[in-house]
């Protein structure tokens, strides 16, 4: 029998991918407040799998990314760094959605590319 649990893990752990490839592509085009959109919601999507994959549910961001900090960077199952990266692609999405007038340029958010990527790597590992 197939574990649901397994297969929404998997789930959201392609979505993270894919919300990842669709950063990019907007990268290319200069749309750099979707692209802080997309970069929050992959890394997002990374710590959904994780949290589920721990039996863990919620139905708001900010109890996603409280458990997350409590039960994985507190515990130092995910280093400081990535918990802080989280929060400030949260608040970045935050901003780039609605507060109006904030354009971001790619000094603000190009550099979170890579950063990303290598936070859904680290969440990965921890799910694999």
């Amino acid at each position: 029998m197939i574990n649901p649990n397994s297969e929404l893990v998997s789930y959201r752990l392609s979505r993270a991918k894919e919300t990842f490839e669709e950063a990019k592509l907007l990268a290319q085009e200069n749309h750099w407040n979707a692209v802080a959109n997309r970069l929050y919601y992959s890394c997002y999507y990374a710590v959904n799998a994780l949290l589920i994959k721990h039996r863990f549910s919620f139905s708001s961001h900010n109890g996603v990314k409280t458990e997350f900090y409590k039960s994985f960077v507190k515990t130092g199952n995910i280093s400081i760094e990535s918990g802080k990266l989280y929060n400030r692609l949260f608040n970045l999405r935050q901003e780039g959605d609605y507060v109006d007038f904030q354009r971001f340029t790619q000094e603000d958010i190009e550099p979170f590319l890579d950063q990303a990527e290598n936070f859904i790597r680290e969440i990965k590992k921890l799910i694999v």
